[in-house]
C-alpha cells in the first residue's frame, strides 16, 4: 500500500508534543500542503460521551464499526485486536495527504522531531550514536547547550516553526 510522507513528533510526557504537532501542521497547511495528523495514545479513548447514541451503538450494541456523520465532520470508531503501525494506518486512511504529522510513535522507524524542554525533563530521548538517533530529523528545545548530530531548533528563535517546516518539506516530503 502506498503511503504519504510521514514525520513523528516525539518527546516525554508534558514536553509539548501536541503544541509542536499543531504548530507544524498549521505551518505546512499555510504553505498549501494537505496535512493530516495521527495521534498515538497509550490507552483507549471515547470520541463521544456515554450519553450519546453512537456510544451506545459501540458499547451496548457491540458494533464492530460505528460511523458518525454530521454536516461538518465524519468519524469511524472500530474495534481491532492488534494495533496497526502508523505507516499502515496512513496507507489505509490518510493516503491522500501531502504529509502526515504524527504525535508519538517513538518506537517507529519514521523520521522524528523531538521536543525537549529542560524546564520539564533532565535529558532528551535522543542519544548520540544510538540506533534510534539515525531516525532523527531535528530536536526542538529550550536548552542552549544541547549537542546532537541533527539540527537543533531553539524555542527562543522566532522562526523555529518555519525552519522545521522547511526541514520536513525537504527531508520528508522531498521538496526543495
Amino acid at each position: 500500500m502506498p503511503r504519504p510522507p510521514m514525520v513523528a513528533v516525539i518527546g516525554r510526557k508534558h514536553s509539548g508534543k501536541t503544541t509542536l504537532t499543531v504548530r507544524l501542521a498549521a505551518e505546512l497547511g499555510r504553505r498549501g500542503r494537505r496535512v493530516m495528523t495521527l495521534k498515538h495514545g497509550s490507552h483507549t479513548f471515547n470520541l463521544d460521551p456515554a450519553t450519546t447514541d453512537t456510544y451506545r451503538h459501540y458499547h451496548e450494541g457491540e458494533a464492530e464499526r460505528v460511523a458518525m456523520s454530521a454536516p461538518d465532520k465524519f468519524a469511524i470508531v472500530m474495534r481491532w485486536s492488534e494495533e496497526l503501525p502508523p505507516e499502515e494506518i496512513a496507507a489505509r486512511w490518510l493516503a491522500d495527504a501531502d504529509v502526515v504529522v504524527c504525535e508519538g510513535f517513538k518506537a517507529s522507524a519514521l523520521p522524528k522531531v523531538e521536543i525537549w524542554r529542560r524546564a520539564e525533563h533532565d535529558a532528551p530521548l535522543y542519544a548520540v550514536g544510538t540506533p534510534g538517533a539515525a531516525h532523527y530529523l531535528a530536536i526542538v528545545t529550550d536548552a542552549d547547550d544541547l549537542q546532537a548530530d541533527v539540527p537543533i531548533l531553539h524555542l527562543s528563535d522566532s522562526d523555529w516553526v518555519s525552519r522545521l517546516a522547511d526541514l520536513v518539506e525537504q527531508k520528508v516530503m522531498g521538496r526543495s
